[in-house]
């Protein structure tokens, strides 16, 4: 499997995350904010194989071309929530203008009782699905990290919030299955992302974009094993402090038949990639996913 991602994600971002870090806590956003600007230059100069991605992602969104005032918006649209996600795991979420569009959906998705999967992207921030419990009270959010591929993400959780750190479920760990389950009986919320292969994925061509790209399929087997609603998260985010999140119903209970069980993956991969686009679309500049999407397989 191509692991283009894994090795874009590595290049130059420990010194850049720690970098964040530190200036958000010792100079505050609006300061640290004005950090990112040289930090954005050096990628956008020093970042090729990032930067053919991204243009072939805005070709993919009809944007040929674009020009250099748009990648660098692009990458300053990932710094700023890179940013941010420190004062998130802080629980500092009152310095952010956040609108959850569609928070009916979870309500109704968790009135049964038995949880639901909440199903993100690199699309935008994840870390803003834990301002979707703090607006609604004794809701237990876990998200599923591939702590192997991030130790450094994992260290900075552990160091900036311990209490946020015991949240994370590790994918692939033995009792894996287990923590998920015990978080859904409990009525709790599973996040998990949808769009990038791990070298052990199965996966599904669907179209995204136009284009035939690999998804992975771990998240749709996931909810059928556990029966729970599944619910797609974007976190997308608008300049300045505002995020907006928007919570769409995939399915109240994901099924795969055992005689058309790929077909039926296929189908509701489909969709999530679908909508996947849809938000692209409205944020072309919250992908977060500096690799060649369509040539990952």
């Amino acid at each position: 499997m191509t692991v283009a991602w894994k090795q874009q994600a590595e290049r130059g971002s420990p010194l850049a995350i720690r970098l964040m870090a530190w200036a958000a806590q010792a100079l505050g956003r609006p300061l640290a904010r004005a950090l990112l600007y040289p930090i954005c230059l050096y990628y956008l100069c020093g970042s090729r194989k990032a930067n053919r991605a991204l243009r072939r992602y805005y070709e993919h969104l009809q944007v040929h071309a674009p020009s250099w005032r748009v990648l660098f918006r692009h990458y300053h649209s990932f710094a700023s929530t890179l940013l941010d996600r420190v004062y998130c795991l802080r629980g500092r979420f009152d310095l952010f203008d956040i609108r959850i569009h569609g928070l009916e959906v979870l309500d109704r998705a968790l009135a049964r009782g038995c949880g639901c999967l909440l199903l993100g992207s690199h699309l935008g921030s994840f870390e803003v699905v834990r301002a979707v419990g703090l607006s609604r009270e004794r809701i237990a959010v876990k998200v599923l990290m591939d702590e192997q591929n991030a130790p450094l993400i994992r260290a900075l959780i552990q160091e900036l919030n311990p209490a946020v750190a015991e949240t994370v479920i590790q994918v692939g760990g033995v009792d894996t299955m287990l923590q998920v389950q015990e978080c859904l009986a409990h009525g709790g919320v599973v996040g998990i992302m949808g769009d990038r292969l791990m070298a052990e994925d199965q996966s599904v061509r669907c179209e995204f974009l136009g284009e035939g790209a690999a998804f992975p399929t771990g998240s749709v087997r996931l909810a059928h094993v556990v029966r729970a609603p599944v619910v797609l998260f974007f976190g997308l985010y608008r300049g300045g402090n505002r995020y907006d999140i928007h919570l769409e119903l995939l399915s109240e209970s994901i099924q795969l038949s055992a005689d058309h069980r790929q077909d039926d993956v296929r189908r509701w991969t489909q969709r999530y990639a679908e909508r996947l686009a849809h938000y692209s679309r409205e944020a072309p500049d919250n992908w977060f996913n500096f690799y060649d999407f369509w040539q990952a397989s």
